[in-house]
């Protein structure tokens, strides 16, 4: 039987069902009708949809009934004007409960409270709830058409969206696919699955796969559309409840940390197969969890190759560059991967096209949470000696060839701790910290993000250490570099507890130390008090580079090359200036305010222009120079 007959003939049977009602309500014979549906039942393949919908929800053969009734009132006259005739009121063209109860067989008075399906599941309405027997009965719209043949999610349901097609399942969410399906067994019909962890895409997946496991399909709904109001609540929960079971859909509920406390008072509400999807666990009784975690490297290098295709060849060794830099969700590699399928470029821009879109993928959850900085400075720009520049190369070959050494060479398995690159800059303001950092970004081309310590510590307790690890979260997918800038503030010596304000400053000390210690990328801490750094602190960081107060040979080198070439001068002198005892930052700020001077007054930029900006410079600092500084600058 095709699906058209099958309409076909359940519509014969509704005719009949209706025909039945009608013959009891005028008293009439049954058995003619009765006849006709046992001849439509026969030759169909397939239940009827209200034999369907009865089984399905467990109504009695009253309630059964009831429905039917409520449906015929709207599609068939007939049973109408019998309703008409037998009703306690004239001209009351509807069903009513009193009518209900006098006419149909196995009437009971619980078919009509709201715990029973009729109303728990919206299949009717009741329509002026103070005069029950006698008020009207209207059945839903959605159930009139699925009773009719039309199956369909409700349109009060628009915001839940299909789940997309997975290209390729990562070898580890298959297992857990695996898993929840084992764990499940036969009694996925009606369960919690929490799927928790930082990979969104992953989460959907797994969610789709199981569900398909079940002959469910999956419809998603975001947290954020989820109604405030306790009411509005459960009427999208009971609505739900009807269409899963009349569609055979399953429903991923997709939250955010902050939203878990609403999606656990709604899904306790649900029935079927429900998924929640979130970074965190949410408190839901009897809810089975599964971590959902982004690929590791080397996973997302098999992903990358299968994805690609023959383009993964030409990348030669970017891909195993990204693997190691960048920890992306599987959508992220799929819809990149995707994108650049499509290209037809040379594999140098191909190269280079892959890297920048993992770079920008990447990146997106840390604007939010530290400032960015594009880095511009180069090697070139870097004025230090040569201990201090080859100390800086050595990280940049550390940072660039982690997935050979912690993954291929086994130093990963070993132990997860201590993996990444942690650094510290020391040393006076102004001798290129943060230039040295702008540096290694640019080397690397990685993202460059100073963290802002204002918007970390909070006075409130536990906030510091949420704030932080929404921080570290981002910045491990992200691959960035991060800097913080003045980190003694922040990354301070523990103190001896003498009440709870300092029983909790040491709790996030040290919980900086543990997320420092985890953390895979590089992370730069610079400050001008290497004594003031956490002793533990500095056990952990992978390298300490002294950055030295410029002596005359390094400062005329700053010098040399402070002005950019387009800038028109005029008679430097850089020995004599290299005698003004300043560090670099110093310098640039002098030679940037002397070439407003001369650009004010039309020239090009003289020792005149830098002994008056450098005079400035002094006052700022409320430190004059002296005579043999600045002698012989006019």
């Amino acid at each position: 039987m095709t699906n058209a007959d099958w309409i076909d003939f359940n519509q014969r049977v509704l005719v009949a069902e209706f025909a039945r009602l009608r013959a009891r309500i005028e008293g009439q014979g049954q058995e003619v009708a009765a006849r006709e549906l046992a001849a439509m039942r026969a030759a169909m393949n397939k239940p009827a949809a209200i034999d369907l919908l009865a089984e399905e929800f467990e109504l009695t053969p009253f309630e059964r009934d009831v429905l039917l009734l409520c449906a015929g009132i709207t599609m068939d006259a007939g049973l109408a004007q019998a309703c008409v005739a037998r009703a306690a009121l004239p001209a009351r063209n509807h069903a009513s409960f009193g009518l209900a109860l006098a006419v149909l067989e196995g009437a009971h008075w619980s078919a009509l409270t709201p715990i029973r399906p009729l109303r728990a599941m919206r299949l009717l309405r009741v329509h002026d709830e103070c005069a029950l027997t006698t008020c009207r009965l209207s059945i839903e719209e959605r159930v009139l058409h699925y009773l009719a043949g039309v199956n369909y999610l409700d349109p009060a349901l628009r915001m839940l969206r299909e789940a997309a097609e997975c290209e390729l399942l990562a070898p580890s969410h298959g297992a857990v696919v695996k898993e929840a399906v084992d764990a499940l067994g036969v009694g996925a019909s009606s369960c919690i699955v929490q799927l928790v962890g930082d990979d969104a895409t992953g989460q959907e997946q797994v969610a789709q796969q199981i569900a398909r496991h079940f002959d469910l399909r999956l419809r998603c709904l975001q947290a954020t559309a989820l109604p405030e109001g306790p009411e509005q609540l459960e009427e999208l929960a009971a609505l739900w409840n009807r269409d899963s079971a009349l569609l055979g859909i399953a429903l991923l509920v997709c939250a955010r940390e902050s939203e878990t406390s609403a999606v656990g008072r709604f899904v306790k509400q649900l029935s079927g197969l429900v998924f929640i999807a979130s970074p965190l666990e949410v408190a839901v009784e009897k809810a089975q969890c599964f971590q959902v975690r982004r690929p590791g490297a080397l996973e997302q290098k098999r992903l990358w190759q299968q994805l690609l295709g023959e383009p993964a060849r030409l990348l030669n060794g970017s891909v195993d560059a990204v693997a190691a830099q960048f920890q992306l969700d599987s959508g992220d590699i799929a819809r990149t991967a995707h994108a650049l399928r499509a290209l037809e470029v040379t594999p140098k821009v191909l190269e280079h096209r892959f890297w920048q879109a993992c770079r920008k993928a990447a990146s997106k959850g840390l604007d939010d949470l530290a400032q960015p900085i594009v880095p511009s400075a180069s090697w070139d720009d870097l004025v230090l000696p040569p201990q201090q520049i080859d100390t800086l190369r050595q990280i940049a070959a550390q940072a660039r060839h982690r997935l050979q050494v912690h993954e291929q060479w086994g130093f990963a398995a070993r132990s997860a701790r201590g993996l990444g690159i942690s650094v510290l800059f020391t040393g006076e303001s102004g001798t290129g910290k943060t230039m040295a950092a702008e540096v290694l970004a640019n080397e690397l081309q990685l993202e460059l993000y100073r963290i802002d310590l204002a918007s970390m510590v909070s006075k409130y307790i536990g906030e510091t250490e949420k704030n932080l690890r929404r921080l570290f979260d981002a910045a491990e997918a992200s691959g960035a570099v991060l800097l913080f800038d003045e980190a003694d503030a922040l990354f301070g010596k523990r103190c001896e507890v003498k009440d709870s304000n300092d029983r909790y400053a040491n709790i996030e000390v040290s919980y900086l130390l543990q997320r420092m210690e985890a953390y895979r990328g590089l992370a730069i801490l610079t400050t001008n008090l290497k004594g003031a750094i956490d002793v533990a602190f500095q056990r952990r960081l992978r390298f300490v580079v002294q950055f030295p107060f410029p002596d005359a040979v390094l400062r005329e080198q700053i010098w040399r090359g402070v002005f950019p070439s387009a800038t028109p001068t005029n008679g430097i002198d850089h020995a004599k200036l290299a005698q003004l005892n300043v560090a670099g930052g110093n310098i640039r700020s002098i030679a940037l305010n002397a070439a407003f001077l001369a650009a004010d007054a039309g020239v090009a930029v003289d020792m005149g222009h830098l002994l008056q900006a450098a005079r400035s410079e002094a006052a700022k600092r409320e430190r004059p120079y002296s005579d043999a500084e600045v002698r012989g600058w006019q």
